[in-house]
């Protein structure tokens, strides 16, 4: 029987309520079954924490509390690495391992996505009548054949229900192939083995230890979205990537390295902080985790506002070779309307924020009767990379074409005009600056020399391929769909035991100091930290001989093989 309950205000929570119900019931003889019945469900601990945690939503919804911030998670990552990148205090290294424990990473996700989301319930429809039959097909058992590969599948573990949730299928792993396992599934049992009790670490370590068939149990997401299509998507990397050093990642083993210069296909962008890819030219199909734009860029911000983001130092301007038809050395240094300083973050364009991270492409081959792509030259001191240039249009001067440059001194005797130079003013000249129409301009002996972009144009319109050396901070004018260029970076190798730089003839050349060859190897590795993001190709230069035959096989590949390029350059 069921005595008179005690009055219960209306600020009583569910849960004491329940409590005091509970504490009324006292089984008589003719109700004795099921009262004992109805008591033990009042007293099963389940039901008593879901009445604790429907008083506290009760409580949020009344105080209504506004979040601080939206990435409580993202935070706590930054601070761990800030922690990590320099000695550690005693109470430093305390946090660092609060930091760690993944009951704080899990409050800290919860508390994420409740200050970034709306959490109404949606609930499905009730069924009604609904028979034996139609509940039983509501749990799946799904077979795997798998062999030392991973499941290609991530696990989480819903906050809610304590569920053990599929969070992400990477594309091309057994997960995928099946077809049978689906983002939102939750997983009930491996091979017989219930594993609701489990940590995810733990449940992930049995899926990959597991060979051979995989039994799982699993009831099917509410509502399964389709099955997206692969997408089509490529990017160049931008930047080096190694997943087992990133503290960030949910899933280290499912992290895809990769090298700046890599093109990776995105198949899967539904994740807005992970990215699935793979990279271009491995053998394997699998899919792997990246961080998305969005998400490295974040990061970046965060780094350069801590200070921590690295700024190389840019490379020293090399001094290049011009040599004129009468044979004369000359030589000019480029002039620049602005130059990096020490410690500015050193990027192709400074005055651009934006990150290099990835950049969108797709291949491009010049059609017949169209234009063919601009080669570009650059190269660090040493490289001498006008000898090597003069020597290829020497062995095909109907095929490669330089573009007649400009000056302001007198024309020789010998000289034709738009043949040696193009002779003009100084006033002219200074115009043509001040318009924007030198990719870049130097003075000698008070007289000036250029290349403009009008040379370059009429060359590239007589369907010849143009072949220009010229400071890299030129490339930020030349990267055009216009132009669409192949930029090769050419540098001298160097060995400890050098006194001159390899392919140098004794005639033409000083004897180089151990201080000519610590700079110029800087000057190689800065520019490549600057401008390696920009490089087709990366032409270590042995010797003349060598390195000629290396740049006429890039030269013949560009005009012959598809190229990936920026997929603004192609379109419309």
């Amino acid at each position: 029987m069921i005595e008179a309950m005690p009055l219960v205000s209306a600020s009583t929570g569910l849960h004491e309520t329940l409590a005091l119900l509970t504490s009324q019931l006292h089984p008589d003889a003719n109700h004795k079954e099921d009262l004992v019945f109805l008591k033990d469900v009042f007293s099963e601990k389940s039901l008593g924490y879901l009445m604790k945690i429907h008083d506290k939503l009760r409580q949020y919804e009344k105080h209504s509390p506004t979040p601080v911030l939206h990435s409580a998670s993202c935070l706590a990552e930054d601070l761990a690495e800030e922690l990590q990148s320099g000695a550690m205090e005693d109470d430093e290294r305390e946090l660092l391992l609060l930091l760690s424990t993944p009951h704080l990473k899990a409050v800290l996700s919860a508390h994420d996505t409740v200050a970034q989301k709306n959490f109404d319930p949606v609930l499905p429809p009730v069924l009604e009548d609904l028979d034996d039959d139609l509940e039983e097909e509501s749990v799946k058992i799904v077979r795997l054949v798998k062999n030392k590969e991973p499941l290609g599948a991530t696990i989480r573990r819903d906050e809610a229900t304590g569920a053990v949730i599929v969070a992400r299928i990477m594309r091309g792993g057994a997960a995928d192939r099946s077809g049978l396992v689906h983002v939102g599934d939750e997983l009930r049992e491996v091979n017989g083995n219930l594993i609701t009790h489990k940590r995810p670490d733990e449940i992930s370590q049995i899926l990959s230890q597991s060979q051979g068939s995989i039994t799982l149990k699993i009831i099917p997401a509410v509502a399964e979205e389709d099955k997206l299509k692969e997408s089509r998507v490529y990017l160049r990397a931008l930047f080096d990537y190694t997943p087992y050093e990133d503290k960030a990642t949910p899933c280290q083993e499912a992290g895809l390295p990769f090298k700046r210069g890599d093109i990776l296909q995105v198949v899967s962008q539904e994740d807005a902080t992970w990215w699935q890819a793979k990279r271009m030219g491995d053998c394997n199909l699998r899919a792997a985790l990246i961080p998305s734009t969005q998400f490295q860029e974040r990061r970046l911000r965060y780094r350069m506002k801590m200070g921590s983001f690295p700024a190389p130092v840019p490379p020293k301007a090399p001094t290049y070779d011009r040599a004129e038809r009468a044979g004369l050395r000359r030589s000019f240094r480029l002039r620049k309307d602005r130059q990096c300083s020490p410690g500015e973050p050193c990027t192709p364009d400074a005055n651009n924020t934006e990150f290099l991270i990835y950049e969108e492409v797709t291949q491009y081959l010049p059609r017949p009767g169209e234009r063919p792509r601009l080669i570009v030259l650059i190269g660090s001191l040493g490289a001498r990379i006008t000898e090597l240039k003069q020597k290829v249009i020497a062995e095909n001067p109907r095929r490669y074409v330089l573009a007649v440059p400009h000056t302001t001194r007198a024309r020789k005797s010998h000289e034709r005009e738009g043949v040696e130079y193009h002779f003009i003013t100084k006033a002219a000249f200074e115009a043509d600056i001040q318009n924007g129409k030198f990719i870049e301009y130097g003075e000698y002996k008070d007289n000036l020399y250029g290349t403009s972009l009008v040379s370059i144009q009429k060359v590239l319109d007589q369907n010849k391929v143009c072949l220009v050396d010229v400071q890299p901070e030129a490339l930020k004018t030349l990267r055009t769909a216009e132009f669409k260029p192949y930029v090769i970076f050419v540098r001298p190798r160097i060995c400890d035991s050098q006194k001159k730089p390899l392919g140098s003839s004794s005639s033409l050349s000083l004897a180089i100091t151990e201080e000519d060859l610590q700079e110029m190897k800087q000057s190689a590795k800065r520019m490549d930290e600057c401008y390696g993001c920009w490089v087709d190709y990366m032409l270590v230069k042995e010797d003349p001989v060598s390195a000629l035959a290396e740049l006429q096989v890039v030269l013949e590949r560009v005009q012959m093989e598809p190229q990936w390029v920026p997929v603004s350059w192609v379109r419309s």
